[in-house]
């Protein structure tokens, strides 16, 4: 599948980021931990270079267990801070606070070293769409939050919300990159719904993501759907639309409704707790028969 989806708001909306970066101490980028690589927007490095990082895995409830802890250590051995988070029910919250206070610290003794006292941290969430950014921020505020008004240099309206007298926080609409060079990261971001249904063939997403399961995953759509794993992903497909009545008139197979079906049980945690690539590549590694690790 060669998935590409950069609607023209997302250019004004980088362009937004870069001057609004200007005001920040610290880039709060929030990642989905079922693909923590591939849901990494390239671009954010070049932007927030100097700036003070965090790097949030979030839905990490979702996603395997295992190999959370994999790509924690991956990423934190090339230098980056970085918390799980379930943002929906704070947990991890902790471990981000936790990280945000040992940076601010950072940021605080330089402050000081400058003569400023008792600014707070700027902070900005970044993320590409459908990672959980509004969550998060309704997570991490919660009923205490308060808008702190305008800053100067920022758009008129531009709203910071203030979590403590430490920390204020700027959110950022989701953007992707102009083009993704390898298909896969299109593919897992259209997996995982950060990526419009609407431009998409979820059937021949959801063959995808069956074949995956297949490989990667033995047992998830037996345990889910009561059918046999065997034979290629379309007779998969039909004897999950079988099990679970998604039929059309003349009792013949609606694979677009089994499709969403597949599709909307992984995005939701119905399948259980899957990830759909590792830090040594072997669940990033091709399907269809091309072997070659990503």
């Amino acid at each position: 599948m060669n998935i590409q989806w950069y609607p023209g708001h997302m250019t004004k909306a980088k362009r937004q980021m870069q001057e609004d970066l200007k005001l920040i101490d610290l880039l709060i980028e929030l990642t989905d931990a079922r693909a923590p690589l591939s849901s990494r927007n390239p671009d954010i490095d070049a932007l927030g270079k100097n700036k003070l990082r965090l790097m949030v895995m979030n839905k990490a409830d979702l996603a395997d267990e295992k190999i959370n802890a994999e790509w924690k250590a991956y990423f934190q051995e090339r230098g980056l801070q970085v918390a799980l988070l379930d943002s929906r029910n704070k947990s991890g919250m902790k471990e981000v606070n936790s990280l945000i206070r040992k940076l601010s610290a950072q940021k605080t003794a330089r402050d000081l070293a400058r003569g400023i006292r008792n600014r707070p941290v700027r902070a900005m969430v970044t993320g590409i769409p459908n990672v959980g950014k509004s969550t998060f921020i309704n997570s991490f505020a919660g009923k205490a939050c308060t808008r702190t008004g305008d800053k100067p240099g920022v758009t008129k309206g531009k709203q910071w919300i203030r979590l403590n007298k430490e920390v204020e926080l700027l959110d950022t609409p989701g953007i992707l990159w102009p083009k993704f060079e390898d298909s896969m990261v299109g593919e897992r971001l259209s997996m995982t719904g950060a990526v419009n249904d609407q431009i998409l063939n979820l059937e021949e997403l959801s063959l995808q993501l069956i074949r995956f399961l297949q490989a990667s995953y033995p047992g998830v759509l037996y345990a889910r759907y009561q059918v046999e794993e065997t034979g290629d992903e379309m007779a998969i497909l039909e004897k999950t639309a079988r099990s679970r009545g998604c039929l059309k008139k003349g009792d013949q197979i609606d694979e677009e409704k089994a499709a969403r079906l597949i599709l909307d049980d992984f995005r939701s945690g119905r399948l259980g707790r899957i990830t759909l690539e590792t830090p040594d590549g072997e669940r990033g590694r091709r399907t269809d028969g091309d072997d070659k690790p990503d």
